[in-house]
């Protein structure tokens, strides 16, 4: 009785539009009172969450990708991209690709990413006469590879919910995500041809070299955080402080449009971004934890089993399931609610863990380019000031490309598992 309340409870709010940390703390708050538990338990809960190395990486990313997406990295890295593509029919739109990609590996999120990049390169494409659909749709999706290639804090949230190893999760995003900028690149190219976008004045060899010698302080970022993780010099936790210092240390010294007055304003704003995100995690695990006590995962477990489902039929629905989650929910809300549902079921059923956090990811990208809550819609709508309509219209071709790699990432699970048994060996 108590669980029919709680879920009917938990739609009714959501469709009023009480935010999601304020949801799922009620609500947790609420069944620890109406079955008798001490509230001081609950901040015992609270506490032994907080109790985690891997936890303390979020806030420590979230503020590392602050300062690349003010300090002028996202400027560098499309110079950098222009130079060698420069030269293509719509190369503008390849470099919107390109530039995101290498983004991605420094911030570790979509909105950070398509905002960054989008606040350059709309302008620049609207003034080359790129229609503002495809140039809003172009940096949405590529945006989205800021969860996908590592690192990513989608993944390590993943990671912490179902105790997976981040470095394994990490690499089993590269080459989904290799995959994904490739299709995205050869979309831009057909569409560039077929609608004969411009190309771009050829630059001399001196320029050449001097934008791909700026680009380099903004890829030292991903080479430390990376390279310190699996050559094991540092842990998950000491690599985002260093992401957060080197962050720093380029934006102020090597590309300086930010300053020492900047700094504090922009720690504010990370710390903002961050309180939201732990609160959100700390509730929705406080919940998954009454959810498993209530017996809900012990009934999902017993139903796949009655229903006798094979391993694929069930990603088929959980696909399904975080499409429809996804068009409602933002990206770390989706993961925290799902996740302790399913898991003993990936046991039950001999579903790697790894393979189903990649499916989870791909899912999210598309969640993030899906109304009513897609945030790198909304984003885009307010860098390119035009209707959400346009941006919509300009995403559809590449939800249809992100659904052809859900596809592929779902029946051929080597494409995520194959490059972490790599490195750390088979399971």
């Amino acid at each position: 009785m108590l669980l029919t309340v709680v879920l009917c409870l938990f739609f009714l709010l959501l469709l009023l539009g009480v935010p999601i940390f304020l949801v799922l703390s009620g609500l947790a708050v609420m069944v620890w009172v109406v079955e008798g538990d001490p509230l001081v338990s609950l901040g015992q809960q609270y506490a032994n969450h907080l109790n985690s190395y891997t936890l303390v990486a979020v806030p420590l990313f979230v503020i590392a990708a602050t300062f690349m997406q003010r300090g002028g990295v996202a400027r560098a890295l499309i110079d950098m991209a222009s130079a060698w593509v420069g030269r293509t029919r719509g190369a503008l739109g390849i470099v919107c690709i390109l530039a995101t990609a290498v983004f991605a590996a420094i911030s570790g999120s979509s909105v950070a990413t398509a905002l960054a990049i989008g606040a350059v390169l709309i302008p620049a494409m609207k003034q080359r006469g790129y229609p503002i659909s495809f140039a809003t749709g172009t940096i949405g999706a590529g945006g989205t590879l800021g969860i996908l290639i590592p690192p990513s804090l989608a993944m390590l949230i993943y990671g912490i919910i179902v105790d997976e190893s981040v470095p394994r999760l990490f690499l089993a995003g590269v080459i989904p995500g290799l995959l994904q900028a490739a299709l995205l690149v050869v979309y831009v190219r057909y569409y560039a041809v077929r609608h004969d976008l411009p190309v771009e004045d050829p630059i001399d060899r001196g320029q050449f070299m001097r934008a791909n010698l700026q680009a380099l302080p903004a890829l030292l970022v991903p080479i430390i955080i990376l390279g310190g993780i699996y050559s094991g010099l540092v842990t998950i936790s000491e690599a985002a402080a260093l992401s957060a210092v080197v962050s720093l240390v380029v934006s102020l010294t090597f590309y300086r449009e930010i300053g020492l007055r900047d700094v504090l304003p922009i720690l504010a704003e990370g710390v903002r971004q961050t309180g939201v995100i732990i609160f959100i995690v700390l509730a929705a695990l406080t919940f998954a934890h009454w959810l498993t006590g209530a017996g809900v995962t012990r009934a999902l477990v017993g139903f796949v089993e009655g229903m006798e489902l094979s391993a694929w039929e069930f990603l088929i629905i959980a696909n399904l399931i975080m499409f429809v989650l996804g068009m409602f929910l933002e990206v770390i809300s989706v993961i925290l609610i799902f996740v302790p549902l399913v898991v003993p079921v990936l046991l039950q059923l001999g579903i790697n863990p790894i393979h189903f956090g990649v499916i989870l990811v791909v899912n999210m990208e598309i969640a993030l380019l899906t109304p009513p809550v897609g945030l790198n819609l909304f984003v885009l709508k307010s860098v390119a000031d035009t209707g959400i309509e346009k941006v919509i219209k300009g995403v559809v071709p590449y939800i249809g490309l992100m659904l052809v790699l859900l596809l592929l990432i779902t029946f051929v699970p080597a494409v995520s598992t194959w490059l972490p048994d790599l490195v750390f060996g088979a399971r």
